[in-house]
């Protein structure tokens, strides 16, 4: 990890000020979110508002698989046998680690489109 950098940055977007920062941003930021959010002229146009789209797509994949790890044993007990149902939850967890990761990088990087700049504490 660059110490220059926020915590959470994402490896897949170079740092701010570098040349095509935001370009990277941009390309990972549009990996968060669904194909069709592509079609949308204004998100392509205006970075900080696609940070905002991200944000919200991620937070409500996080909310559903942390909802979906809470509930899966009750709802599907009687549908999956116990090596499913630990695999079910194994999956949940990498999710919600992965999801909530994204959700560190999108804050970061949205900052810095909007101009943040992360100062490292002593």
């Amino acid at each position: 990890m660059d110490a220059t950098l926020p915590p959470g940055w994402p490896a897949a977007v170079r740092p701010p000020g570098a040349p095509d920062w935001e370009h990277t941003a941009v390309v990972w930021l549009f990996d968060l979110v669904p194909p069709d959010y592509r079609a949308h002229e204004v998100l392509r146009r205006y970075p900080v508002l696609l940070a905002r789209f991200a944000r919200d797509h991620v937070a409500a994949g996080l909310e559903a698989a942390r909802a979906g790890w809470r509930t899966v044993r009750v709802e599907l007990a009687d549908d999956l046998p116990p090596d499913a149902m630990e695999a079910a939850m194994a999956a949940y967890e990498r999710e919600g680690a992965r999801l909530a990761a994204a959700a560190r990088g999108v804050d970061a990087v949205g900052g810095a489109l909007r101009g943040e700049r992360w100062v490292p504490r002593l």
